[in-house]
């Protein structure tokens, strides 16, 4: 793999860029916005979403899709959720046979509530392999120590990428369930809000605790009925990602949590907003995923509630406390 595609230039497509960039001869970013593209091929810096860090000189950005998936041995697609099934249709005729694709999306595409390897799947693709765990993208491109897992049903792939990809500071665990990866990395986000609530409405650390844990079991719960691995969701996809989401200043699902307890709508956080927060949307997809699993999922239907306007933050957490009691 002489040359890596990154779909999305987003904090987290350019922080990869970066921390990839002495992995590969050359790296394509590809950006929705043209703009974008011509800012950073000028700038050398990525200004609106991650400002701050010089772009390798081997990173070329680009808004053609074409041209960012010419001769690329892997594509690694990294736009948020809602955009999967567009970009991916766009790209995938200019892959290069044999190419290894990843996806590092964290979110359920909405309405038909599939996981992104199934969308890319269902376009007539191989199933991407599946890059999550706990990261922050400024971190990663700072050169931090990051630990994250490659899943795939298939052996070869995962093994391909987790060569490609690890570096000194960043280091692969090969996976072989990407349906308690994906799980664990979108319900993540769900939960997260939760404990920016709780944060908000100054509830204090017991209370996150509790959250963490009661969501880790939520998440869990429909994994497992999905046909995931109950210890994928014990290791880093699934606690790490979950804890590093809910605890750590950078997250903006935690933001957007903050904001919901203090009296703001999910509308005007969301509009002020420069990157997308994607627990506000998987929240839904989150919910109707558990109705059709038969799968109770507590916390993530009071966040949904709260997302749409149905019931203030402080009634939510009162209704949780008060459910009827029940073994752990």
């Amino acid at each position: 793999m002489r040359k890596l595609a990154i779909l999305g230039a987003g904090s987290w497509g350019t922080g990869l860029a970066v921390v990839l960039a002495p992995r590969f001869d050359r790296i394509a970013l590809w950006a929705h916005e043209e703009d974008l593209a011509v800012s950073i091929e000028a700038t050398r810096e990525n200004t609106a979403f991650l400002p701050g860090f010089r772009i390798p000189s081997n990173v070329a950005a680009t808004h053609s899709l074409e041209t960012a998936l010419e001769d690329a041995g892997a594509v690694l697609g990294v736009m948020p959720s809602k955009f999967a099934r567009a970009v991916w249709s766009r790209a995938l005729p200019h892959v290069a046979p044999g190419a290894h694709l990843v996806s590092a999306t964290k979110g359920l595409e909405q309405g038909s509530l599939l996981r992104v390897s199934e969308v890319v799947a269902s376009l007539g693709a191989g199933a991407p392999a599946v890059l999550s765990g706990p990261t922050f993208a400024r971190e990663v491109a700072l050169g931090r120590p990051t630990a994250l897992v490659v899943a795939s049903t298939d052996p070869a792939l995962a093994s391909a990428v987790q060569r490609g990809f690890s570096g000194p500071t960043f280091r692969l665990y090969t996976n072989p369930d990407p349906i308690g990866v994906e799980i664990g990395a979108s319900l993540k986000n769900v939960i997260a809000i939760a404990a920016g609530l709780c944060q908000g409405l100054e509830l204090g650390a017991n209370s996150t605790a509790a959250l963490i844990t009661r969501g880790l079991a939520e998440i869990t719960r429909l994994a497992g009925a999905l046909g995931g691995q109950p210890r994928t969701l014990a290791g880093l996809a699934g606690l790490g990602d979950l804890v590093l989401t809910c605890t750590g200043e950078l997250s903006r699902n935690r933001r957007v949590g903050f904001e919901l307890a203090r009296g703001r709508t999910a509308t005007d956080i969301t509009g002020s907003m420069a990157m997308v927060a994607e627990g506000v949307d998987t929240a839904a997809s989150a919910v109707e995923l558990g109705r059709r699993s038969h799968v109770s999922l507590p916390i993530a239907t009071q966040v949904d509630r709260i997302l749409r306007g149905e019931i203030p933050a402080a009634r939510a957490v009162g209704e949780l406390m008060e459910r009827s009691l029940k073994e752990e």
